[in-house]
């Protein structure tokens, strides 16, 4: 297992404190250049931007936000920023036009002040959410809202307005689905399935996962004298939605929608949390979406790279507690290496073939993301991000590698055309192994004596 060192990260002031899943990369003001969206628990919702070390916007939310998200949640061909507190507010921003109205502001400084700080819609769904995903995943070419709660349960909305809508304001999320888990949820993601077609994830403790199945109902059910009543904080649906204009309406998960999988191998403990993360690139969007490839970690050190029809591609045993995990392509061959951090900052990055190179952080981790982010370059880059515990979160960007499988340099001359000619200048033969390796150690090791016939 290969140490790396990566010396070339940007600093970010940040003196709040947040929950692990209350930060993300993404583009927030649709300009194509990703930025790092974090939420803290006073409600506070802050975007950075490029290397400046002061958050790029500013914007206030009720409660403490627990989740934040970047995506196109209304389906609208662009994306909006997505923060949800615990106690289930729902918040959506639109940086595009912040993002242009800041092009005429004099300085950066004036702009934050004049800023709007309200959302331009915010919603109350249930309270205790802890996980967010934004995604299709349904197949159905539409972008759908899930969120994971703390009580064990999911649900998934959808944004839904008039067609004749002017702005926002008129919409609303749409409660389509409950699931009710028997562990409590950490991560949520979308596979590609055998068939190609999404499937919704969640991780279950033990190294366990779970498919939600997507069976919407088109039409509310007649209420039966003596039904329960629906669950309180679930929002009612849109206007049309009593059965009559055909609006998906909430209805309660049952047992066959939801379908338990337990990964073989060593035994856990069924505590014990579990991370994963689906639709992991195989390197072309032909392998990529047929039979997905997703990753499994334990916080007692388990790492699995799984796809969809359950082959174990490999599995890894570390000495560290794993609590993040993410993908990211490091070599830039379009194959997305896992990425899994531990809470004392020992980050392990494995490729499809279980070539592993670690990365120590020097503090303990509060939070921890990866993706592309722009930084330097003007151009979006890999970069690992960490949340300590010192009021700082550090970006470190240009984390490519050039490969992942180690080599060697007699190996990498070997392929270079001039080297067998300085061979043959220093009277050496070049098909002597012996002789080409003494010549090496004697460059490296020996003050660059080298002793020719």
């Amino acid at each position: 297992m290969r140490s790396l060192n990566f010396v070339q990260r940007v600093s970010l002031d940040f003196t709040g404190t947040l929950f692990p899943h209350a930060i993300c990369l993404g583009d927030a003001d649709n300009d194509t250049l990703n930025e790092l969206v974090v939420g803290d628990t006073s409600g506070k919702l802050l975007i950075y931007k490029n290397d400046v070390s002061k958050p790029w916007m500013t914007r206030t939310c009720v409660g403490m936000l627990t989740c934040v998200a970047v995506g196109d949640v209304c389906n609208k061909g662009k994306n909006f920023v997505v923060a949800v507190s615990a106690e289930g507010w729902f918040h959506l921003f639109d940086m595009t036009a912040a993002a242009s109205g800041k092009a005429d502001s004099v300085s950066q400084h004036e702009s934050l002040c004049l800023d709007d700080q309200k959302p331009c819609f915010t919603q109350h769904i249930p309270a205790n959410t802890k996980v967010l995903l934004i995604s299709d995943i349904d197949g159905d070419g539409h972008w759908e809202l899930v969120v994971g709660y703390t009580d064990r349960v999911v649900r998934a909305f959808r944004w839904e307005e008039p067609a004749d809508a002017a702005d926002l304001g008129s919409g609303q999320l749409v409660l389509l689905k409950k699931w009710l888990l028997e562990g409590q949820v950490d991560s949520l993601s979308v596979n590609p399935g055998n068939e190609g077609l999404p499937e919704l994830m969640v991780s279950q403790p033990g190294c366990g996962y779970a498919i939600l199945l997507c069976s919407w109902a088109t039409q509310a059910p007649p209420a039966a004298a003596g039904d329960p009543p629906p669950d309180a904080g679930d929002p009612p649906p849109a206007a049309g939605g009593d059965g009559s204009g055909g609006t998906a309406v909430s209805t309660p998960g049952s047992p066959r929608d939801v379908i338990l999988h337990l990964t073989t191998g060593r035994i856990h403990n069924k505590n014990v949390s579990t991370h994963l993360i689906g639709s992991i690139s195989r390197g072309s969007k032909e392998e990529s979406s047929k039979c997905g490839l997703f990753a499994m970690c334990t916080l007692d050190g388990t790492l699995k790279l799984m796809d969809s029809s359950e082959q174990l591609w490999w599995s890894v045993q570390v000495d560290h507690q794993l609590f993040a995990l993410q993908k990211l392509d490091v070599t830039g061959d379009g194959r997305e290496e896992v990425v899994a951090c531990a809470w004392d900052g020992q980050t392990y990055i494995i490729d499809h073939h279980r070539t592993v190179v670690r990365f120590q952080f020097e503090e303990n981790v509060n939070a921890f993301c990866a993706g592309q982010y722009t930084c330097k370059e003007g151009r979006n880059s890999p970069c690992l991000v960490y949340v300590g515990f010192n009021h700082k979160i550090y970006v470190y960007w240009r984390v490519g590698l050039e490969r992942m499988e180690p080599t060697n340099l007699l190996r990498l001359l070997e392929q270079r055309p001039a080297f067998q000619g300085l061979l043959q200048q220093l009277g050496l033969d070049g098909e002597d192994p012996a002789a080409v390796r003494k010549l090496l150690a004697d460059v490296l090791y020996k003050d660059g004596a080298v002793q020719t016939p």
